[in-house]
C-alpha cells in the first residue's frame, strides 16, 4: 500500500465517537481521524515491515499513521537520529507509549536514549525514557541485571517531576523493573520505600503507587516461580 491509501484507509475507519474516546482519556493530537488501535494493528499486518513506509507515514503528521509506524518500522534500520527526532514530534501519552513500547525497546539505542531522554525538559520525551525502559524490561529477557540497577538511579533523580504523565511514567518504569527479577525486586523495593517516605509529593506518590505493585502476593509468586527456574 502506498501512502495515500493508507492515509484514505484510515480516514474511512475513523469516527468521531472514536476521536470523543480518544479525548477522554486526554489522547490529543493536531491531526487525528479517530480509529481504534485494533484496527490499526490489523492493518499493520497486511502491509508488513517496512522501514521506507514508516519514515514516510511518520512525516504525513497524521496520529494513526504515526501510530501505525511502531508495527510497520524495522526495529534494526531504526537509528538514534530518528528516535530523536520523533521523540521530539510526541504530543501525546498514546503516540509516546505506543513506539517506545513496540518498536524502541526493540532497537540496540535503547539504553542510550533512555539515558540521555532521561533529564530532558520536554514533558512527553521525558515520558519517553521511561516508558522506553518499562518497555525493555519487559521485553528484552536475555538482557542482563546491571543496566536495570542503573536505571535505578535515573529513576530516582526524576522521581521529583510532578508533571503527571512524566511521574506516571517514572512509575511504570520503577514497578517493570522491579517486577523483572527477584534480583531486581528487592533494590526496587527499597527504592519505593524511600520515595513513599519523601517529602516531595511527586516522589511520595511514585513510592506507594510502585510499593503497592510491587508487594502484591502475585508480583513476588512470579519471581519465586522465575528464580526457581533460573536456579
Amino acid at each position: 500500500m502506498t501512502v495515500p491509501q493508507i492515509i484514505a484507509w484510515l480516514e474511512r475507519k475513523g469516527s468521531r465517537k472514536n476521536r470523543g474516546g480518544m479525548a477522554r482519556y486526554a489522547i490529543v493530537a493536531d491531526k487525528v481521524f479517530g480509529v481504534s488501535v485494533a484496527d490499526i494493528r490489523t492493518l499493520a499486518k497486511s502491509i508488513g515491515r517496512d522501514h521506507a513506509l514508516a519514515l514516510a507515514l511518520w512525516k504525513t503528521g497524521w496520529y494513526e499513521a504515526r501510530m501505525l509506524t511502531a508495527f510497520v518500522d524495522e526495529p534494526d534500520r531504526v537509528t538514534p537520529a530518528q528516535m530523536d527526532r520523533w521523540a521530539g514530534d510526541f504530543d501525546n501519552w498514546a503516540i509516546c507509549d505506543t513506539l517506545c513500547f513496540h518498536l524502541f525497546d526493540r532497537t540496540p539505542h535503547a539504553w542510550q536514549k533512555i539515558r540521555a531522554w532521561s533529564t530532558r525538559k520536554e514533558e512527553f520525551v521525558k515520558r519517553a525514557a521511561f516508558a522506553l525502559m518499562a518497555g525493555v524490561a519487559l521485553h528484552v529477557k536475555q538482557s542482563p541485571d546491571r543496566p536495570f540497577l542503573r536505571g535505578l538511579a535515573l529513576i530516582e533523580r526524576a522521581a521529583g517531576d510532578e508533571r503527571n504523565f512524566v511521574r506516571k511514567g517514572v512509575s511504570w518504569a520503577l514497578r517493570s523493573v522491579g517486577s523483572r527479577s527477584a534480583a531486581l525486586h528487592q533494590p526496587s523495593v527499597a527504592l519505593a520505600k524511600r520515595l513513599a517516605a519523601s517529602s516531595d509529593a511527586a516522589a511520595r506518590w511514585i513510592g506507594r503507587d510502585a510499593l503497592r505493585d510491587l508487594t502484591r502476593p502475585m508480583v513476588r509468586r512470579k519471581l519465586a516461580r522465575s528464580d526457581k527456574t533460573r536456579g
